[in-house]
């Protein structure tokens, strides 16, 4: 991580060395906490964030899952987070608000709690810096649904996917891929998954995953580009016999899918469709199609 100069922290500009909370925090303790990320890109008109209004739409929706109170509007925290990058003097960094039940109560019940709202910024490269990627179905699955809120971002859901990530830490695998409940398709540990079949895309409906951002942009943009897009139950075997499959999210983008469970996808990757979709989806959020720049949120 590349430090930067200034973090937000419950209402100020903080120097990076001195954003700190107490030991005894309890987002560190049980998880109640949430986040959210995004990117902020170099382009022709200066920086911009992706998305930046729906990120923070989400962020006080995960909030409310676990009815977490936040004293600041979704324009309070749009406008902070182009003041941080505009004071950090960056071009292009990921972006994480984060917020979590703070110190003062220990027990599961944080009703009394204080909340600490923090929002840095530094520069961060491709999550998954490989042409394409070989994937392994994890032994683990995606939270169960009826378990918790799960289209919250919830920093205590994401120990589900550390697990995911640790067990291909280390293997010629680069990305895990859950199951469901039910034994289909539903996610990486950190990026919605497509497939492509012909001209026709396929993703897994809301419900067992995290509806992604990027998700949403990406289904767009392919709609426009000609293709057809559906939302549906994937079973492995529909995951196996694609031409072409990839994930999508702000870390990882639009990244390529080489095999699954060793067994390669019916085209090479990066094959054809998803080379257009990720160079498509770049150009927008990089201001280079002005279709898209309804996207950006400009920091100057």
């Amino acid at each position: 991580m590349e430090p930067t100069t200034w973090i937000w922290m419950n209402g100020t500009f903080v120097p990076w060395q001195d954003a700190k909370v107490h030991v005894l925090t309890h987002g560190l303790h049980y998880g109640s906490s949430i986040f959210e990320g995004l990117r902020a890109y170099k382009t022709a008109r200066g920086p911009a964030i992706f998305r930046l209004r729906e990120h923070m739409e989400r962020f006080l929706y995960s909030a409310a899952a676990i009815k977490m109170v936040i004293p600041y509007t979704v324009d309070d925290l749009c406008r902070i987070s182009c003041e941080l990058i505009k004071r950090n003097k960056v071009e292009a960094c990921y972006i994480r608000p984060h917020a979590t039940f703070g110190y003062g109560v220990m027990g599961l019940n944080p009703a009394t709690a204080p909340v600490d709202v923090t929002i840095a910024c530094w520069p961060w490269g491709a999550y998954l810096p490989h042409d394409s990627v070989d994937v392994k179905i994890s032994r683990y699955i995606r939270i169960h649904p009826r378990s918790t809120i799960a289209d919250a971002k919830v920093g205590g859901h994401y120990v589900n996917s550390i697990m995911a990530v640790q067990e291909v830490h280390g293997t010629k695998y680069h990305e895990a891929l859950f199951l469901d409940y039910e034994g289909n398709i539903a996610e990486g540990p950190g990026a919605n998954f497509f497939i492509i079949k012909g001209k026709n895309l396929s993703t897994p409906p809301p419900g067992m995953i995290l509806p992604g951002i990027t998700r949403a942009s990406v289904i767009e943009i392919a709609r426009n580009l000609g293709f057809s897009v559906t939302e549906k139950t994937l079973s492995v075997q529909e995951a196996m016999d694609a031409d072409e499959a990839f994930f999508t999210g702000t870390a990882a983008e639009l990244a390529p899918v080489g095999s699954i469970d060793d067994r390669p996808l019916q085209v090479p990757a990066p094959g054809p469709h998803t080379q257009t979709l990720k160079a498509a989806y770049l150009d927008a959020a990089y201001g280079r199609d002005p279709q898209y720049h309804k996207f950006l949120t400009l920091i100057s």
